[in-house]
């Protein structure tokens, strides 16, 4: 496939990024476009890359194995953002640098204990789910501090923020109450812990991403809108 549409795309996302940006008074450096490559084949990653993505994110390890031995791969942070299986983690530890899916005890020390064996350190968000969708992973908002917590407390790995999934809404207004109460959420719990590094916000997607950047979203999660025909 010819994925010389990916710049436009590229293009566009930055220009409603930095829209975003202005009517909340941020910066737009502090936005990280993340783009999603699940649904693409190996050969979008030279044409993100030309287009000036230095991320890219895959959400299950069987389908995240052929980008990443596309020789462009080296070229890009990779971001793992899907449920995470404890006997995957051998594979996924030394081949991603974050994980945005952190939802559960058993799988922080699968994480901590990887990291060591092979030596190296692993950026994790917790995954909250603020909506409170059952069909949602993540954890309950009162009970991220403990998360945040034991990840903190393992070696190998650097807690340092939180991720969420909006529900599916037909107008990205729906959703603003969500992102801003991870938003809060996250605030709440870099004071009261004392995490300066805890600074990160992994939340919006393509349809709702403008929302996310104006309520404080550090890294967005763009799949169709930049890769999809």
């Amino acid at each position: 496939m010819d994925y010389g549409f990916v710049r436009q795309r590229v293009e566009d996302v930055r220009a409603r990024v930095e829209d975003a940006c202005r009517r909340a008074g941020r910066d737009p450096a502090g936005v990280r476009i993340v783009a999603v490559t699940k649904t693409a084949s190996p050969d979008v990653l030279p044409a993100l890359h030309d287009a000036g993505i230095r991320d890219a994110a895959e959400n299950r390890w069987q389908i995240a194995r052929d980008k990443l031995a596309h020789p462009a791969a080296s070229r890009f942070e990779w971001h793992f953002i899907g449920t995470l299986q404890t006997n995957k983690v051998k594979y996924v530890v030394p081949r991603f640098a974050w994980i945005h899916s952190l939802d559960r005890p058993e799988l922080a020390h699968a994480l901590s204990q990887e990291a060591v064996r092979r030596g190296v350190g692993v950026n994790v968000l917790v995954q909250v789910n603020i909506s409170g969708e059952s069909q949602k992973h993540g954890v309950a908002p009162e009970e991220a501090e403990h998360l945040v917590r034991l990840a903190h407390e393992l070696p190998g790995l650097a807690v340092r923020g939180l991720m969420t999934m909006a529900p599916i809404a037909e107008c990205p207004e729906d959703v603003r109450d969500v992102f801003a109460g991870l938003r809060d959420l996250l605030h709440e719990l870099r004071t009261r812990l004392s995490l300066e590094a805890l600074d990160q916000l992994s939340m919006g997607m393509s349809d709702d991403f403008e929302v996310a950047v104006e309520e404080g979203a550090t890294m967005i999660r763009i799949g169709r809108r930049l890769v999809n025909p």
